[in-house]
């Protein structure tokens, strides 16, 4: 299909069965969240609360928007005010994962970090802040209706059109702002009112389990953390209060049962997903799924269960939930490697050696020669080599100016003058590793060389001694640089 806008591509997510995890004679099928273009049902809501907005006229063209999320929203939201031309701030609590932080930069947003002892109020609180000091306009996700219209229009209309005649025994989700609890829960009610309308929430933060009210200011808005909030496995669900929405959905009666899930559950089945059912999900899909697999233990034979997956399992690849993923073979992938003779690591078989060498051109030897004694500080490097971005990195870090020779550019494509100036200067520096870094005519050496020298305070003499500007204040963390699959503390 042809879409005119990413934004067209928002919605219409597949129903997938579950084969291999739901137990026999009951159909358990996933609504896959995934689909969406930033990988979360958040994208819904954002599309929905800006539109609305500007029909509204509550957003004035090019003026900011700033929200308070855990992360989806905030991204959903990226997408959308990137496509529309609208700047955006995000106010998120410093315990969400990195990555999330990092795709909403990507997208061009402002990240304003909250500390987090002070949970979700305290980064509600920030983006009011914000919002007042700024004149920015705030969506409030948690309060918003077009966050519950939007799946009381698309998402239930999506689940019973492709269910068709099948009997909607039971509904599963969880709840975050409620939007999709009270505006699927809505739906379901007045379309299917036979369908058990089930919330899974934390077993260790029973907010909704409890029965104990939220309290709320003046406002009606939440008022401070609910009692039995405790910080939890499963982001983006359950914020330390119940949200205008989720407390709309309690008014209306619209919960029949409320599962708790324990947090090492929800990480067991969301890899089941990825390991069983090929389905790539997040901890509060796996969640979500193991409630409604509770559900199903005592549904009647051929019964139809419906859980809500929220989102993409790279949302969480910096979280518990990836937490024994290695990095590095393990013993049985060793062995593995270790059953042929080819491309071993542990030196006991290599590939046939390299011929040797042509000699070195001497124009390339002269270039490189001359490059050397002209620039300061030169870097002899790939455009694409993890080791060359780390000392990018590293250059930007310190604020030292820097000549890159990439020698796989187009510039020195032509006649394959890349691979020759490569080969004197593997000649001049007994090498044929890149990166390669010279400071005022001197060989530092490549990645490693090079930030062990700045620790050791040779780099920094270097500088001086050559009137090499950089910021002698930085305080950077060399290390931390390098491709993350490299260890070179441990291997010294």
């Amino acid at each position: 299909m042809i879409y005119s806008s990413i934004l067209e591509t928002v919605g219409n997510t597949p129903l997938v069965r579950l084969e291999r995890l739901a137990p026999p004679g009951v159909n358990v099928w996933v609504k896959i969240e995934a689909f969406n273009p930033m990988g979360s049902v958040k994208d819904r809501i954002a599309l929905a609360m800006i539109e609305h907005a500007e029909q509204t006229g509550e957003l004035s063209p090019g003026q900011t928007v700033i929200e308070a999320t855990s992360g989806n929203t905030g991204i959903g939201l990226a997408m959308v005010c990137a496509r529309k031309g609208y700047p955006l701030v995000v106010t998120m609590a410093e315990s969400f994962s990195i990555e999330r932080r990092k795709l909403l930069r990507y997208l061009g947003a402002k990240v304003v970090l909250t500390p987090a002892a002070e949970k979700g109020t305290g980064m509600m609180k920030k983006a009011e802040e914000l919002a007042e000091r700024h004149g920015y306009y705030m969506p409030r996700q948690f309060e918003n209706a077009e966050n519950a219209n939007v799946h009381y229009r698309m998402t239930a209309r999506e689940i019973l059109a492709d269910l068709g005649e099948r009997s909607m025994y039971a509904w599963v989700t969880g709840s975050g702002t409620g939007g999709t609890l009270l505006g699927v829960g809505r739906a379901l009610r007045e379309a299917s009112p036979g369908t058990r309308i089930v919330v899974a929430e934390p077993d260790n933060a029973p907010v909704l389990g409890s029965g104990v009210a939220q309290t709320r200011d003046e406002r009606g808005r939440p008022a401070g953390s609910h009692p039995h909030f405790r910080p939890h496995l499963m982001q983006g669900w359950t914020p330390d209060f119940v949200s205008d929405l989720t407390q709309g959905a309690v008014d209306a009666a619209l919960i029949d049962e409320v599962v708790p899930v324990n947090g090492d559950t929800a990480m067991t089945l969301s890899r089941d997903l990825a390991r069983r059912e090929g389905i790539f999900a997040g901890t509060s899909a796996g969640a979500t799924l193991a409630a409604a697999l509770d559900v199903a233990e005592s549904a009647p034979e051929d019964a139809h269960i419906v859980a809500m997956l929220p989102d993409t399992g790279e949302r969480y690849l910096s979280t518990p939930l990836f937490g024994d993923i290695g990095e590095d073979m393990d013993e049985e992938e060793t062995a593995l490697s270790e059953s042929t003779p080819g491309y071993r690591f542990d030196g006991q078989a290599s590939p046939a050696p390299a011929p040797e060498a042509p000699a070195a051109d001497p124009s390339a030897t002269a270039f490189v020669e001359s490059v050397v004694r002209d620039e300061p500080v030169v870097m002899f490097a790939l455009e694409w080599c993890e080791f060359c971005w780390s000392l990018r990195k590293f250059f930007d870090a310190l604020g030292v100016r820097y000549r890159s020779i990439d020698l796989d550019s187009v510039e020195y494509q032509e006649d394959e003058r890349g691979v020759a100036i490569r080969q004197a200067l593997g000649k001049r520096v007994g090498s044929p590793t890149i990166p390669q870094v010279f400071v005022a005519g001197e060989h530092v050496g490549g990645c490693t060389d090079v930030i062990e020298a700045y620790e050791d305070g040779a780099l920094p003499d270097r500088f001086g001694a050559a009137d090499i500007a950089y910021d002698e204040e930085a305080s950077i963390d060399a290390w931390s640089l390098m491709p993350q699959w490299v260890h070179p503390r441990k291997t010294g």
